[in-house]
């Protein structure tokens, strides 16, 4: 890498625009950290895009041209020539989940699978390399994405028999990619006391084989059946083991992050058993992202614990707690989020509300009565309205609810008279990108033409009613990589080449601040990240490629060279020169 370290101060040949403690009577003081010679998109419209930054105490202290910013190089300082690369705001992860990305890292990863007969070829391996008893884990699989359809699928899904016949001493788990179904073989149901006379519980189904008995798939609250025994085997673990595994999983998920650019992460439903290991994480230095999280956690323990919860910017702004999280419905793919109208390839379902209404609303009050604030996963537009609805009834008794900057996480499908409605509240739409142009094959054949042309990913209409609109990826739904979902938002490419209703792109700039000033604002964090702004953080992302220039075919072909947290490297690449 080069970064050199100088020790005589350049010649000061222009002013900067600089933070008002960057200078002296003497002149200015010296930067720990210099980039000098690129092409950084500020994201702050009074500054534009410059070409050197300096950056001192984990802050920036100057933009401006390289010539000007030669002022603040001083013994000491490092000194990164971008010879003429794309720098930006560090990537705001707008919705994601840290622990479960660091716990899928660990397990089987389906995901890349072409079809069903793969994935049960993964699971032999794993059989193979297991003892009798050890539960095989694994998460990422989508039957939309394969290219066949599995002999005995079920409503597109397969059925447990193939699998359960090469796993019947070791129990199957793995999570559909969107996280609201799972797969079970045999010995799974089994060990949870599953069988053809289980009612489906409710905001949940059990897939069923034609003579009523399952078929392996759990859709939404259903998962729980099977998950409990799981999770009782690890409740038998103790405190300090769980800990560490948590840790492990948040250290494995962080290391990815500022791999792909990431210097911020908003976490999205977290227990407190995982926050209380965050904290301690944070106190002790060993986050590189900075960390802004919802708490998931039951109506009953928010209101024993909920204060003692409540964190603001600590640990040298490394930890938010601050928000809380409740989820209305599930995944188009496995038809369980919730619509208005019965889906259009299964009339005799229109999703499923995997929270009731009024539960949700009571942790909107809390949320209102503690200043927390209120983020609720609605994916379809019958969940949608009900949570603008919500949202509605709750804020309009607040004198600053436009200001309290309630989020909906996700906001895929919406219908017409809903779209203005998130400016008029002041509601944020947390969307990610990447979902759209993953999503696109199936979305068509779940909702009908009409549908999807009004409502699907609609984030031109959502931007000109004046909504903000954030990004992100859902991981591990989909991959952590912010360019992918930055190229599904500007091109709303699919896999195919294929463009899915084109009118809603995003421009570059608005998809760049999507991802970083509009996830920041999302937060209330804009005053320290966002943009680089002197005197906001100095967390910054340099590329190999110009994402607001180079063409569409080229945006994915985009590597991370440096992530910087607080004036800090904390990747570089392996090729960067």
């Amino acid at each position: 890498m080069r970064l050199v370290t100088r020790l005589v101060c350049l010649l000061l040949l222009g002013s900067a625009c600089s933070a008002p403690e960057s200078s002296g009577p003497d002149g200015p003081a010296s930067a720990d950290l210099v980039l000098l010679d690129g092409r950084i998109a500020t994201v702050d419209p009074e500054l534009g895009e410059v070409e050197a930054l300096a950056a001192r105490d984990g802050r920036i202290i100057a933009v401006g041209t390289s010539q000007e910013i030669a002022a603040f190089v001083g013994e000491g300082t490092q000194i990164v020539d971008l010879e003429g690369r794309r720098a930006i705001p560090g990537f705001i992860e707008g919705h994601a989940h840290l622990a479960n990305m660091g716990h899928a890292i660990q397990i089987l990863n389906p995901g890349n699978a072409a079809n069903w007969d793969e994935v049960i070829a993964m699971v032999e391996a794993a059989v193979a390399e297991a003892e009798p008893g050890e539960w095989i884990l694994g998460r990422g699989w989508h039957q939309e994405k394969w290219d066949r359809v599995p002999a005995d699928a079920v409503e597109g899904f397969p059925a447990h028999t193939a699998l359960s016949a090469i796993s019947p001493e070791n129990p199957v788990a793995l999570r559909h990619a969107s996280g609201h179904a799972s797969f079970y073989n045999a010995k799974a149901m089994e060990l949870a006391g599953v069988t053809g006379a289980t009612p489906d519980p409710e905001g949940g189904e059990l897939m069923r084989l034609p003579d009523g008995s399952p078929s392996g798939v759990f859709v939404e609250t259903a998962m729980g059946l099977v998950d409990r025994v799981y999770g009782e085997q690890q409740a038998m673990l103790s405190e300090e083991e769980r800990a560490a595994d948590i840790r492990r999983a948040l250290a494995l998920a962080d290391r990815e992050c500022l791999e792909n650019g990431i210097t911020s992460f908003q976490d999205a439903g977290s227990s407190f058993e995982v926050v209380d290991v965050m904290r301690d994480m944070a106190e002790k230095g060993e986050f590189g992202t900075r960390q802004w999280v919802m708490i998931r956690e039951t109506n009953e323990g928010l209101r024993e614990r909920i204060l003692d919860y409540k964190i603001v910017d600590a640990y040298d702004h490394h930890l938010t707690v601050n928000a809380l999280k409740r989820t209305l419905d599930g995944a188009l793919g496995s038809r369980g989020a919730w619509l208005h109208a019965p889906y259009t390839d299964e009339p005799t379902t229109s999703g499923l509300n995997t929270k009731p209404v009024p539960y949700v609303e009571e942790t909107a009050r809390m949320a209102a009565e503690a200043g927390f604030q209120m983020c609720v996963h609605a994916i379809g537009d019958r969940a949608n309205t009900e949570t603008l609805d919500l949202f509605e009834r709750q804020l309009k008794q607040l004198p600053d609810g436009r200001e309290r900057r309630w989020r909906v996480e996700h906001a895929q499908h919406l219908v017409l008279e809903d779209i203005p409605r998130f400016a008029e509240l002041g509601v944020i739409a947390s969307m990610q990108g990447v979902h759209c142009t993953s999503d696109a094959p199936f979305v068509e054949p779940r909702l009908g033409e009409r549908r999807a042309e009004e409502g699907a990913y609609v984030w031109r209409k959502l931007i000109e009613s004046g909504a903000i609109v954030t990004n992100g990826t859902d991981a591990p739904v989909e991959d952590i990589d912010p360019l992918a979902s930055y190229y599904a938002s500007v091109t709303r490419l699919q896999a195919s080449g294929a463009p899915f209703y084109p009118d809603q792109r995003m421009t570059r700039e608005e998809a760049l601040a999507s991802y970083t000033i509009n996830c920041a604002y999302s937060a209330f964090e804009e005053d320290l990240k966002g943009s680089l702004t002197p005197g906001k953080l100095a967390d910054i992302t340099v590329l190999s490629r110009d994402i607001l220039e180079v063409p569409d075919d080229e945006l994915l072909g985009t590597e991370v060279l440096l992530t910087i947290v607080g004036g800090e490297v904390l990747y570089e690449a392996d090729d960067w020169e």
